[in-house]
């Protein structure tokens, strides 16, 4: 029987997934603050993605609704690799 290595957990990557209306779909600034939509966090950017994708495909037509993924893990530890998502 071989000897095998013991898998590490994955590292925890937080990402956060929220969205609003924005002043001019072209800027990144929000009508209301007090009206954004806190989709949730995530332990990993495919739980985001799959996230932000369903929200924004249910706000399609509206050109004004925008959705966004920050990578938190980035904010909260400025030396993690930018190759992490």
């Amino acid at each position: 029987m071989p000897d095998t290595v013991p898998s590490q957990p994955s590292k925890q990557l937080l990402h956060l997934v929220f969205g609003g209306d924005l002043t001019n779909p072209s800027s990144i600034e929000f009508k209301k603050l007090d009206a954004l939509d806190i989709v949730g966090i995530y332990p990993n950017y495919a739980g985001a993605f799959a996230a932000w994708k369903a929200k924004a495909q249910r706000t399609v037509d509206n050109a004004e609704r925008r959705y966004f993924i920050v990578h938190l893990h980035r904010l909260l530890d400025p030396l993690t690799q930018n190759t992490q998502r």
